[in-house]
């Protein structure tokens, strides 16, 4: 029979009736064929010359075993081909061999030999398949081979290769744990690896191996961080879940201050409403507020923050697990006032399979108890649905009693009324229980509660009525006395209702409130006593109860009674009738023999009993992580890691720090290139969250100050190099300067704006500069001076008015002074430069090469610059760049630079050199008293994808003065930093730029049916919208234009709306549109919307304008 006859024949079965069907179908396992001629046709094929009737046959093998039949006895054939020369087959009989290695060990081993040279092949899947059987055989004998396996896979080339490595870790880990440490060797190494493919898998290993070891991670926290959003799903589960854990013991609870708070309102919500508790409150709260005093303020550590900014996006992700792992992350380690933003992607899960459901609901019913205001705005998606399975229909009835409070209780209610006559008896029932608890925490619906649960005794279902004699019981007990009515309904109730738990119940109330009721309660143990042997155990107890109650109270009507129903107790089948029957006898009726408790009977049975608290299930779930099995089983399953407390006092965060000295000794390039990646992680100072935030990116730079002055080195021949070619460049740049200056006269601004137009002038003339060279260094030391810049805000904008002034005294000695270096053409031009500079923020910028100014030509630029600043309006492309002031940041601090500071800016015009690449102007300052000399750029460190265009060497800058340079880099369209070493002829600093996202654009011009039609192909997932209120100052359209504009590097778009202000732009590297839309409403009401293909790029942008927006 031909391969394909035999295929079909597999999926129709035997075609003609009374056919007798044969073995050689590879499915067919059919009950009639004789075991023998079994897959004798795959067998032959197997054996074959030819690849292609291998192909076929391993194909079938491969689809029977998906389909779940037994393959197991063709692994003699099957294993013969693992030395096939065709990789297609190969492929296939490694997939064949990792499902049957470990059943069929001994003949496994016989080809161990074959699997050992797979490790060398020059094909990564192959290589990475025979990792993943020989990991597959579990026989101890083989654990040296599979050890020296991992450690060559896990230093191989291909990332894929690495990735199975971290997976046979466990596997090698389960079958010797005696190998241990030298697994958490090769976790370290792969830890350290920077591709995202790898990234999940080590860590699973890790969690696997050894969770303990949190070391490991200090020096990857930040990379892992930051290769979150790129790692696969399932890996960014893994890392989360990992990452709370880390951050649990290396950061402070940043509601440290309001767990005293919180701790009072939790009482307040579990606890009675009573006047007593609230003075008792009031009182702790008083006591607490000295202790508060004491506290010191929370400042977040900047670790902390990147943590929670990189796992935000991914709320938004397509997994459920991934958005349940940030959920649980933000719920363990975000302040209060961030955790809001989980809510909304948890509500979106719940349109998922009810499997999800139930989970998500079983979080967030954990969520509501502590966090009940970030759900209240969704109440309405926990409205059952009559299509719900009944475990989703009790999680949401757990949600909304959760979420019951005065303002929304009455809906709730109406909504409990329409539950109660659904046809499922649990779901009633737990709605019922429901209203109870509804009704013991909401004071002031108590009572309705109370008349609701008393029409339903009259309900014609009895278990129904059951339920609510149960609940009525509980909310009784709060106050008896008002409500002697009920308890005389439910007495009558005893006939009808037979539902043991209910019985017992009224059974209860009758006797603990006998007193209210003295006439009804001997009749009703009267019929109880009539019924004593017919009746369930949990009944007679409160029988026997109830009768020792009323002999205590009513001891002339019920004497006779009680005995009655002891003498029937005294000999009852069930043994803890009898006892309870003896004891009480002994206990009520004094005798000679009975001791000295018979004296306190009617205290011990009529003692006040404190009101049940109803609470929630789910209280104190919330000890678990949330998300994990031990959660959603409330019990601890193998394998799960405890949540660790916060810590006392926060742990030292330099541990996370990559420090510089060991670089320069480490031998191999790896680890250097590893641990300098890891610097610009340190830099994330984005401002997230107001004074936390600004406090944040304080102790950021100031530990980025100490890394950087830790990071000088003495320098290198290179430069020498560097600075000969930058001389020849320089040449060739100064016709394109003259060319320049005509068009930054032209651009310059009114006097008001002075620095801001002319940053701009300035980085066009550093962008023809970075024609001639791009420097490396200067991206690293940027992102330090960044985060500086930031965190002392106020600082800098103090200094930049002082040194404005210094600038113009420095300025005009500088023009006195003579000529300090022969290059002639040069020198002019630099000093061109320095007079378009005169108005800077920055100080006055010497270029590389010279310092001397030539008084002629400045002077007369500046009185042409005089003249031009006040008509340049009309001039200014105000469509593409509008009038935004260029922030600058600082990239090295003169403290951290010994005496050299340098910031830069985004100039935001292009890029002569390379179009794809942002522009970065640079001002150096030498603040020192001697010269600086070879000012170049070493040593650069970039992720995958990043490109850098370095600046041209300086080759002497003079004390007390500046010079200006322009770099390019290309960021390739994200927010990681570009590192690198900024170089003098003494010294080296460790340095890094990260631009904001807002720069990683450019303008371009769009007609308004343009903008439409682009628009209405970016919806769905490439649209984010957002809902804000305008800041005071920003409720006019130039203020939105202005403010949009310097958060972003985009244009203006031509709009017939008044109400609607439209800006485009394009992604410097890709091209990918972003249109950003701000649609103004009544009373500062607006919505922001970004349209964008790249969806992080969109996310981030939509923080930063709302941002720039409401402050």
């Amino acid at each position: 029979m031909s391969a394909s006859s035999a295929f079909n024949d597999e999926k129709g079965g035997s075609s003609s009736v009374g056919e007798p069907e044969y073995g050689h179908d590879p499915a067919s396992g059919g009950i009639f064929s004789s075991d023998y001629k079994r897959h004798d046709d795959l067998k032959e094929m197997l054996d074959s010359n030819k690849d292609s009737l291998k192909l076929e046959a391993m194909k079938r093998i491969v689809a029977m075993i998906a389909r779940g039949k037994n393959a197991s006895d063709l692994f003699p054939a099957v294993v013969k081909n693992v030395a096939c020369k065709n990789i297609e087959v190969k492929k296939l009989v490694y997939v064949y061999l990792v499902r049957y290695a470990e059943e069929q060990q001994d003949l496994a081993l016989l080809s161990i030999s074959t699997f050992q040279r797979g490790l060398k092949d020059p094909n990564q899947l192959i290589r990475a398949s025979a990792l993943r059987v020989l990991s597959s055989i579990r026989v101890t004998i083989i654990v040296p081979i599979m050890m020296l396996a991992i450690k060559e896979a896990a230093s191989d080339m291909s990332p894929y290769v690495r990735k199975t490595a971290a997976h046979a870790i466990p596997k090698l880990y389960s079958l010797d744990p005696e190998q241990k440490d030298q697994l958490i060797e090769v976790i370290e190494k792969l830890l350290a690896d920077k591709t995202t493919l790898v990234a999940g898998s080590v860590v699973m290993a890790f969690e696997e191996v050894c969770p303990e070891r949190i070391d490991l991670i200090h020096k990857n926290y930040r990379k892992l961080c930051n290769l979150l959003i790129d790692v696969e799903e399932w890996g960014q589960v893994v890392i989360i879940n990992m990452l709370t854990r880390y951050a649990r013991t290396q950061f402070l609870n940043p509601n440290m201050n309001e767990s005293l708070l919180e701790e009072g309102s939790d009482k307040t919500f579990y606890g009675s409403d009573e006047d007593e508790d609230e003075e008792e409150e009031e009182k702790e709260k008083k006591a607490e507020a000295p202790a508060m005093a004491k506290r010191k303020p929370y400042v977040m550590d900047p670790d902390h923050r990147l943590l929670l900014r990189n796992t935000k996006p991914l709320l938004q992700s397509r997994n459920a697990a991934v958005v349940m792992a940030v959920a649980q992350l933000y719920f363990h380690l975000a302040p209060k006032a961030e955790i809001g933003v989980i809510a909304k992607a948890l509500v979106r899960l719940l349109r998922s399979h009810s499997e999800v459901q139930y989970v998500v609901l079983q979080n967030v019913a954990t969520m509501t108890i502590k966090r009940r205001g970030m759900f209240e705005p969704y109440l309405k998606s926990f409205y059952i649905r009559s299509t719900d399975p009944t475990q989703i229909k009790v999680l949401k009835l757990e949600v909304l009693t959760n979420l019951a409070n005065e303002t929304n209780i009455s809906t709730i209610l109406r909504e409990f009324q329409t539950y109660i006559k659904s046809m499922d008896k649990d779901f009633v029932a737990a709605t019922i229980q429901a209203i109870g608890r509804c009704a013991t925490n909401i004071g002031e619906v108590r009572d309705t509660c109370l008349n609701g649960l008393v029409q339903l005794l009259s309900n014609r279902d009895e278990l129904v009525v059951a339920e609510s004699v149960v609940v009525i019981k509980k909310l009784l007990q709060m106050q008896p006395e008002k409500h002697s009515d009920i308890i005389k309904h439910m007495a009558k109730l005893t006939d009808n209702i037979q539902v043991p738990m209910a019985r017992a119940s009224i059974l209860w109330l009758i006797g603990e409130y006998c007193e209210h009721v003295p006439k009804i309660a001997p009749d009703v143990l009267r019929k109880m006593a009539k019924s004593f042997t017919n009746e369930e155990d949990i009944v007679k107890l409160q029988i026997i109860n109830l009768a020792a109650k009323l002999y205590l109270t009513n001891s002339k009507q019920t004497k006779l009674l009680t005995q009655y129903v002891l003498n029937l107790a005294k000999y009852d089948q069930n043994y803890d009738i009898r006892d309870r029957a003896r004891f009480i006898r002994q206990l009520i009726v004094p005798t000679e023999k009975s001791g000295a408790l018979s004296k306190y009977a009617k205290k011990l049975f009529l003692a006040l009993k404190p009101a049940p608290v109803l609470e929630s299930p789910f209280k104190d779930r919330d000890h678990f992580q949330l998300g994990s099995l031990s959660h959603l089983l409330n019990a601890k399953a193998g394998g799960y890691q405890e949540l660790p407390d916060w810590p006392e006092a926060a742990p030292d965060p330099s541990v996370r720090n990559v420090e510089v000295p060991e670089w320069t000794k480490c031998s191999s390039r790896e680890k250097r290139k590893e641990k300098k990646v890891e610097k610009p992680f340190y830099s994330d100072s984005e401002g997230e969250s107001g004074p936390t935030e600004s406090a944040d990116s304080e102790s950021d730079s100031a530990s980025g100050l100490e890394s950087a002055s830790a990071s000088e080195e003495s320098g290198s021949g290179s430069e020498s190099e560097e600075s000969e070619e930058s001389s020849e460049s320089e040449e060739e740049e100064e016709e394109e300067e003259e060319k320049d200056k005509k068009k930054k006269k032209k651009e310059l601004k009114k006097p008001v704006q002075e620095s801001e137009s002319e940053q701009s002038s300035e980085e066009e003339e550093r962008k023809h500069e970075r024609k001639s060279k791009q420097r490396k260094s200067d991206s690293e030391s940027e992102s330090e001076e960044e985060e500086e810049s930031e965190s002392e805000s106020s600082q800098s904008e103090s200094e930049d008015s002082e040194s404005e002034a210094e600038v113009k005294k420095k300025k005009k000695a500088a023009e006195s002074k003579p000529p300090a270096k022969p290059v002639k053409k040069e020198s002019k031009k630099e000093k061109k430069e320095m007079s378009l500079l005169d108005l800077d923020d920055f100080e006055p910028a010497p270029s590389p090469q010279v310092t001397p100014v030539n008084t002629f030509l400045s002077n007369s630029l500046v009185t042409d610059l005089e003249g031009l600043s006040l008509s340049d309006a009309v001039l200014s492309p105000a469509t593409i760049s509008p009038s935004s002031a260029l922030k600058s940041y600082e990239l090295l601090h003169r403290i951290t630079g010994e005496g050299l500071s340098v910031e830069f800016c985004f100039s935001r015009q292009p890029f002569s050199p390379d179009a794809n690449m942002v522009a970065v102007q640079m001002q150096f300052t030498n603040n020192a008293s001697s010269d600086t000399k070879n000012l170049h750029m070493e040593d650069v460190k970039l992720q995958s994808g990043m490109r850098v265009k370095e600046f041209p060497e300086i080759e002497l800058l003079p004390a007390g003065e500046s010079a200006t340079a322009v770099m390019g880099i290309d960021f390739c369209d994200s927010t990681q930093a570009a590192n690198f070493q900024l170089c003098t002829h003494t010294r080296k600093f460790f340095v890094s730029i990260q631009p904001p996202v807002g720069e990683l654009m450019r303008p371009v011009f769009l007609t308004e049916n343009e903008y439409k039609k682009e628009q209405g192909q970016l919806m769905g997932m490439n649209e984010i919208s957002e809902k804000l209120t305008l800041d005071v100052k920003c409720r006019n359209e130039h203020a939105i234009v202005q403010r949009v504009t310097t958060a972003a590097n985009l244009s203006r778009v031509p709009c017939g709306s008044d109400k609607e202000c439209r800006f485009a732009g394009r992604t410097v590297t890709s091209g990918s549109l972003v249109l950003v839309t701000v649609a103004t409403k009544e009373e500062g009401g607006a919505q922001l919307t970004v349209n964008c293909e790249k969806m992080v790029i969109g996310t981030m942008l939509v923080k930063d304008i709302l941002l720039a927006l409401t402050q």
